[in-house]
């Protein structure tokens, strides 16, 4: 069953002839349940599988329609959205079977049907839900932003000593490198580059207008983006904002969130934190909790490679950044100072990105040849992690894909290049799917147990959002403590690792509060 926008629903009658199909292929079932349609929730998602199989084509239907439909369609447009069946339907039919036996055929079905399918349901409910914001206060902190960046703007203009349009890369550009007299980095045919790696390149006391600019920036996006752009997406009739979560996206298997994106609001800038305290529980709900599963990534890291060292970090409950500190930096664990715990932080979850000693060196502000010795003495302590890496390289040389815990498979063509730069991308990748991929699934698999569990214990508490590591849930003061139980049960049971799974739990009358 194919939709396109609004205008396409169904008609009753044939409706009624859907239920009786026993194996039925629809283009988006997350729609069938926005639509009222919940009485074919037996239904297939094509579109599911075809990014289960080509998660490439990034849940594109431009990309991912010739790989199941044999011809464009183009479905009526009736002002009843309950009366339209396109000639998808048949297609869909008709090509269904073929992605089922593909599923199979490539060990897919089982992520599928136990992870994938199951999730449509739990974030229908969560988009349905949506998640109230104190538009009051949002427009309050608006003008508060806007006085901000008037006043950032004079002191902007005093340093240069004129005025000017300071969003304007090419006015910026000549008054930074031809008036104050800067030293000149990349340059095209728009003039100088004034991107933030180049004024972070620039940062230093005698030049206090460099900061200006980048707080001018952060805040005038803040602005536009949340305080401003979040405003008109409110809904009338709910008074929530009713995000979208992408299951189909991701090429690691993570959900995205668009419409308005709320994973990506800023955890540590004193504004973020301000938007994030006017998300508060309403319609009868009193407080959010929030779930955040601890450096799942580095731990999934720890079960793949085997890794002695950090096995028995995580088995002890080290702090894991200190370890790798101590031994990084061969110094005893309680000596590790705060600079090297932060400098082992960033060389753990680089890592886990496939960070190169440049990377690194500008992640940390060091030498690259000293960001070099961190990772050979992280390899050499950490020696279990170096063979996986290597290994899961070497098999993605051989095969051109790499795979997650649970079979979820990212094609790597770019690993055959012979351009260098497309080789060493494809190589990142290969060496961060395997680690991140398998924490989405795990993830996955936690928001289906808890979203049943609530259900089944006849709780008004719900997920309003994920927000990749972590839930947010909406719950009642007399619901609380129960839900903490079944939310650390799911979550930190779901699967048996070799290292324990830990969340972290905080409660709070807004999702500020929560951290």
């Amino acid at each position: 069953i194919g939709y396109v926008g609004a205008d396409s629903l169904i008609f009753s009658r044939v409706l009624e002839f859907l239920k009786k199909v026993k194996t039925l292929w629809v283009v988006d079932k997350k729609l069938l349940y926005h639509a009222g349609l919940s009485d074919l929730a037996n239904a297939n998602d094509i579109f599911l599988g075809l990014y289960l199989l080509y998660p490439e084509a990034e849940g594109k239907l431009d990309k991912l329609a010739p790989l199941a439909l044999p011809e464009k369609v183009f479905p009526q447009k009736l002002k009843d959205p309950l009366k339209v069946l396109t000639l998808q339907t048949i297609l869909s039919q008709a090509t269904g079977q073929r992605v089922l036996d593909e599923l199979k055929e490539c060990n897919l079905f089982s992520l599928y049907e136990n992870i994938e399918e199951p999730l449509i349901k739990v974030l229908y409910d969560m988009e349905r839900a949506g998640v109230y914001l104190n538009s009051a206060k949002l427009k309050e902190e608006s003008l508060t932003a806007a006085k901000k960046l008037a006043a950032l703007e004079n002191e902007i203009y005093a340093l240069a000593g004129e005025s000017f349009n300071i969003n304007s890369p090419k006015m910026l550009g000549y008054v930074l490198f031809e008036k104050l007299g800067y030293p000149r980095g990349k340059k095209n045919h728009r003039g100088y580059s004034t991107d933030v790696e180049v004024l972070y390149g620039l940062k230093s006391e005698e030049r206090p207008i460099i900061d200006k600019i980048l707080e001018y920036r952060t805040f005038s996006k803040l602005k536009s983006t949340y305080l401003d752009g979040l405003l008109p997406l409110i809904s009338t009739k709910t008074n929530r904002l009713h995000t979208t979560f992408n299951q189909k996206v991701t090429a690691t298997g993570r959900l995205s969130s668009s419409e308005p994106n709320l994973q990506n609001i800023p955890v540590r800038t004193e504004t973020g934190r301000v938007i994030r305290e006017m998300f508060t529980p309403n319609d009868g709900y009193e407080l959010f909790l929030s779930a955040d599963y601890s450096q799942i990534e580095l731990r999934v890291l720890a079960h793949l490679s085997k890794d002695e060292n950090m096995t028995a970090a995580f088995l002890k409950g080290d702090d894991i950044h200190a370890r790798t500190a101590a031994e990084v930096f061969n110094t005893p664990m309680e000596e590790v100072t705060k600079e090297q715990r932060r400098r082992a932080k960033a060389v753990n979850f680089g890592i886990v990105y496939g960070i190169s000693d440049f990377g690194l060196a500008k992640d940390l502000g060091i030498s690259r040849h000293e960001a070099k010795e961190y990772i050979e003495k992280y390899f050499e302590k950490f020696s279990g992690i170096k063979a996986f890496i290597d290994d899961t390289v070497k098999h993605a040389k051989e095969k051109g894909y790499v795979t997650t815990m649970f079979n979820r498979r990212r094609a790597l063509p770019g690993i055959f290049s012979k351009n260098f730069n497309i080789r060493s991308f494809a190589e990142r990748m290969a060496m961060n799917t395997p680690i991140q991929g398998s924490a989405a699934d795990i993830i996955k698999l936690a928001m289906i147990k808890t979203h049943n569990a609530l259900k089944a214990a006849n709780l008004k508490s719900r997920i309003l959002l994920q927000v990749h590591d972590e839930l947010v849930i909406e719950t009642t003061r007399a619901e609380i403590e129960k839900v903490k139980e079944i939310v650390k049960d799911a979550m930190e049971n779901i699967v048996k690792l070799d290292v324990p799974l830990i969340v972290d739990m905080n409660e709070g009358e807004n999702w500020g509060e929560c951290k």
